[in-house]
């Protein structure tokens, strides 16, 4: 039996990790161990808790107590259960609920490089990536195109942060991913990885090069919204590659592009 609990005080503390605390304030930097995350939709939170995420509490729109979200509800017993209707939860949180339901959850202790990169032949490096957006649709692709694990450079948007999650549709939760410590390639070479960086530069190899699929360990680089790859970085990969551009286009967005370079380099399905 879920313990609900009706709004009638948005000034509730029990409210603050919905309505008050910023997505930095719930990763809580100082604490990591104490840090949450807020999932958002039944899609999402049913893959947290598949992944194993603790939840701490649920606010949800009260017509989903018997819709959408009551197979979430049945997984969370004991939790409470914040519920208004969809008016009021527009007022706390400032913005629409996507199907009416987030979840607050515990953040996880971070797998370590090496331990994310063991046995695995495909991973791709986000450096700099800042927006949220894009992280999900990256880690969304990485799943679904052949990637092992995604590593993040610190100057990128956090995984777990709501929108990012959401746009992932739970995948961050089925890839494996953590924070490298610097934007330095060094560790990723030592564990036996060749790096290629997509980057729009002349006298590049082509995507589809057979010398970058024959590779049995490779890291996929991708650079940051806008300025892309800075030259340093394009310089201490062992490749360069390039996605063909047509009609005078210059570039397609960091998202597009990875999916483009993960269908093309990623592990492919047995059956294809």
């Amino acid at each position: 039996m879920n313990n609900i609990i009706e709004i009638t005080d948005f000034q509730a503390a029990e409210l603050d990790v919905y309505a008050r605390l910023t997505e930095v304030q719930l990763l809580n930097n100082e604490f990591p161990e104490k840090g949450l995350f807020i999932a958002e939709s039944p899609k999402v939170i049913g893959r947290a808790l598949d992944a194993g995420y603790e939840p701490v509490s649920c606010l949800i729109e009260k017509k989903h107590i018997e819709g959408e979200g009551k197979h979430i509800l049945s997984r969370i017993v004991g939790v409470p259960v914040f519920a208004a209707e969809f008016d009021i939860l527009t007022r706390l949180t400032g913005f629409k609920l996507t199907r009416g339901m987030l979840c607050a959850m515990k953040r996880k202790k971070l797998p370590t490089v090496s331990e994310i990169c063991k046995n695995k032949s495909r991973i791709v490096i986000l450096d700099k990536v800042m927006n949220p957006t894009n992280v999900g649709a990256i880690i969304r692709s990485a799943a679904a195109l052949g990637m092992d694990a995604v590593l993040l450079t610190p100057g990128c948007s956090d995984p777990l942060y709501r929108r990012a999650a959401r746009v992932s549709m739970g995948t961050v939760f089925q890839i494996e991913w953590t924070f490298l410590e610097s934007d330095s390639l060094d560790e990723i070479k030592s564990l036996g990885f060749k790096t290629v960086a997509m980057a729009l530069k002349d006298n590049t190899l082509a995507i589809g090069d057979p010398r970058l699929t024959a590779e049995k360990r490779l890291a996929i680089i991708m650079g940051t919204e806008g300025d892309g790859l800075s030259d340093k970085t394009i310089a201490d990969c062992d490749y360069t590659a390039k996605i063909p551009m047509y009609h005078g286009v210059d570039s397609l967005n960091v998202a597009a592009a990875s999916a483009v370079a993960f269908y093309q380099l990623g592990n492919k399905p047995s059956d294809i």
